[in-house]
């Protein structure tokens, strides 16, 4: 007869041959039907990190995993101890563990029975996991948006040294595209769906629902690379079919396992007329709706399309203020130890860009031109979730006429409209970045900037004072934009 001790040593060796044995830095995808489930871990002189992802969960029940690096072949929650952990599932339905398996590891799954999750084990850290960048929000139509992936690749730029004083030409070309880009993708859902709402936030759960839950963009549906500023290369969406005035989550995916947090942005009424442009080589950072005519909306206005008086006459200017700008010693031992005639030009050009293309923009549906103009609660894009902050400041709009346009390089749009002004942060930009011979200045905020740019939003608007403004930044993480300019992202 055996003894008890004897049949749990065969119970747990029975264990190990029946489990299955998990590949270094390869995800396995599991569809569980049996409680509990075991895995052994491979082996590796270095620690592993175990990571876990829920593909689809069951309500009713709470699914925990347990890793052993020791003697215990088949670890749960009677056994945690030295050699015994608990890898925990965050908000997202993810989560990792790093441990040192040298000679045995096991993983084992408990109350996942009717549950999908994907399982990996790496030993360059974690293969899935909540990033610290996010997806950038560049504006919506009625039933479009302009969205770019997280920032990579940044581009080597050297400054300009003696004798060189080569700048960017005006209507400028990129540097190479980066060899072996990350690859990206962007879940889009509309924040209110009750399928979405209960759907795991993990890169297979976006896959598995993007047919009747959200829309999944993967990078090879993009609008391809695009450098639009110093941060680095993004992947760029521009994206139909979406449904007016309704507020949407996006999530990015990197490498299909690695997921940001969420962005927010809503679309608006389908009596907005403004296009967007973007996809413009002489103005990279410009995406948003601007008042242009445009036979095909789907596609949005690019360099192309754009009226020429409108194109030679920006790059008339910059090419001027560039001649110019090189009349002086551009190197840092002369021009300034901080800046040099390279970050004059791209702040100029940024400014330039800005004022000379005007962004469209429409009032809350709750409130009239003139309340919007005093109301403090109003955002343009408010989502009105409780994430969201408590206070949200009157974005800066003004309302336009359609026979005198802003830019008289741009042809008389269709309709009255309403713009978003430039942070007047745009402005100082240039101011700081360039040499006083140029002439170049700002309004003053006490006195006339408020009828032309965004004041006190990124700063507070008094002279000599940084930061501190009331929202810190042009745009943010939900949605809102109070004025046309630097965001968080």
């Amino acid at each position: 007869m055996l003894l008890p001790r004897t049949l749990l040593c065969l119970a747990q060796a029975w264990l190990v041959l029946a489990d299955t044995q998990l590949v270094l830095n390869q995800l396995q995808t599991v569809s569980a039907t049996t409680s509990p489930l075991t895995y052994s871990l491979p082996t590796s002189q270095r620690p592993v990190s175990v990571s876990v992802a829920l593909c689809s969960y069951q309500q009713s029940a709470t699914p925990r995993f347990f890793v052993s690096n020791g003697s215990v072949m088949s670890p749960g929650p009677d056994d945690l101890g030295e050699d015994v952990f608990e890898l925990e599932l965050d908000g997202y339905s993810l989560g990792n563990l790093t441990v040192q398996v040298t000679s045995s590891g096991v993983l084992a799954v408990y109350n996942a029975t009717d549950m999908s999750f994907e399982v990996g084990v790496s030993d360059d850290g974690p293969m899935h996991q909540v990033l610290d960048e996010l997806p950038l929000f560049s504006d919506s139509t009625a039933n479009q948006v302009l969205m770019f992936s997280p920032p990579f690749s940044p581009p080597s730029i050297s400054a300009p040294s003696y004798p060189n004083y080569t700048l960017p030409a005006a209507n400028q070309t990129f540097p190479p595209e980066p060899p072996s880009p990350p690859e990206y993708s962007l879940f889009i859902a509309a924040t209110t769906s009750s399928a979405f709402m209960t759907l795991p936030r993990t890169g297979c759960a976006f896959r598995g629902s993007a047919n009747n839950v959200g829309r999944l963009l993967a990078s090879a549906q993009s609008e391809g690379l695009w450098l639009r500023d110093t941060g680095g290369w993004r992947w760029q969406w521009f994206v139909n079919g979406l449904v007016p005035m309704t507020n949407y989550t996006v999530y990015a995916v990197k490498n299909e396992t690695q997921v940001t947090a969420p962005i927010y942005f809503s679309t608006k009424s389908p009596a907005f007329a403004c296009p967007i442009v973007y996809g413009l080589p002489f103005c990279p950072s410009i995406g948003y709706a601007a008042p242009l005519g445009n036979d095909d909306p789907a596609t949005g206005v690019t360099a192309t399309e754009l009226p020429s008086a409108f194109t030679d006459n920006l790059i008339s200017g910059l090419t001027n203020f560039t001649v110019m700008l090189t009349t002086l010693a551009c190197g840092r031992d002369l021009y300034s130890p901080i800046v040099t005639c390279a970050d004059c030009q791209a702040a100029y050009r940024n400014w330039l860009c800005i004022v000379s293309l005007p962004r469209c923009a429409e009032y809350t549906s709750t409130t009239s031109s003139s309340a919007a103009a005093t109301s403090t609660s109003t955002s343009m894009f408010g989502q009105g979730t409780a994430q969201e902050p408590l206070i949200t400041p009157t974005p800066a709009l003004a309302v336009q006429n359609a026979s005198s346009p802003r830019n008289p390089n741009l042809p008389p749009f269709a309709k009255n409209y309403t713009a978003v002004l430039p942070c007047l942060e745009v402005c100082y930009g240039a101011d700081r970045a360039c040499p006083p011979f140029l002439g170049f200045q700002c309004p003053l905020p006490q006195y006339t900037a408020g009828q032309s740019y965004g004041v006190g939003y990124v700063d507070t608007g008094e002279e000599g004072v940084v930061g501190g403004g009331m929202t810190g930044a042009g745009t943010d993480q939900w949605g809102n934009v109070w004025c046309n300019g630097p965001g968080v992202v």
